[in-house]
Formats: C-alpha cells, structure tokens, sequence
C-alpha cells in the first residue's frame, strides 16, 4: 500500500471538493466514514442486534412447565 503524505492528502481532497462540490463533500465524507465502520464492525463481529449469548438463555418449549 502506499504511504500518502500530506501533499497528496492535500491534493485528493482538493480533487474531492472539485467534483463533488462544498455541498456534497461533507455528506460524502459521512458516507465514506459509516462504510468504513459497518465495515470494521462485520469484521470484528460487532452487531446492534441481540447478542447470541441472550438468545442461547432463552428455554425452549420443552423445557416450559406445563400449565
């Protein structure tokens, strides 16, 4: 992978602004920055919903007292 100094940092984020244009940059850098970390989060098995854990506790019908 190659190393980005500042200059080109620079030079990407001017290229950036010159086609998305100051309305649509910030959005997009939004975007770009939920991506990455949905993306980091699928990696390391982060999820909103239900731990499996919570789930595993639950009883099954077999083990419910009979009414």
């Amino acid at each position: 992978m190659p190393n980005l100094g500042p200059g080109e940092l620079i030079v990407i984020l001017v290229i950036a602004l010159l086609v998305l244009g100051p309305k649509r940059l910030p959005e997009a850098g939004r975007s770009v920055g939920k991506g990455i970390r949905e993306f980091k989060d699928a990696i390391t098995g982060k999820d909103d919903d239900e731990p499996t854990h919570q789930i595993a506790n639950h009883p099954h019908d077999s083990q419910l007292p009979r009414s």
